[in-house]
């Protein structure tokens, strides 16, 4: 007797898959990144800091080069 053969799989057709990504899936984490750096640099609630917190430096420094 013989065993049966599974039939070979079809080839892959040659067109590119079409993949788009809806408006808010770059909006989102943008505004979210935006929120968190605005956050970042206006510490108002930070009372109980003590001396200048180096994250504060650091993005000071981050503007004064883009400023350029």
């Amino acid at each position: 007797m013989s065993a049966r053969t599974q039939p070979r799989p079809r080839p892959a057709s040659a067109r590119a898959v079409d993949t788009r990504l809806p408006w808010w899936a770059l909006a989102l984490p943008a505004l979210a990144f935006v929120a968190l750096l605005t956050l970042i640099l206006n510490p108002v609630d930070a009372h109980a800091a003590v001396g200048e917190p180096v994250t504060a430096r650091l993005m000071e420094r981050l503007q004064q080069l883009l400023a350029r």
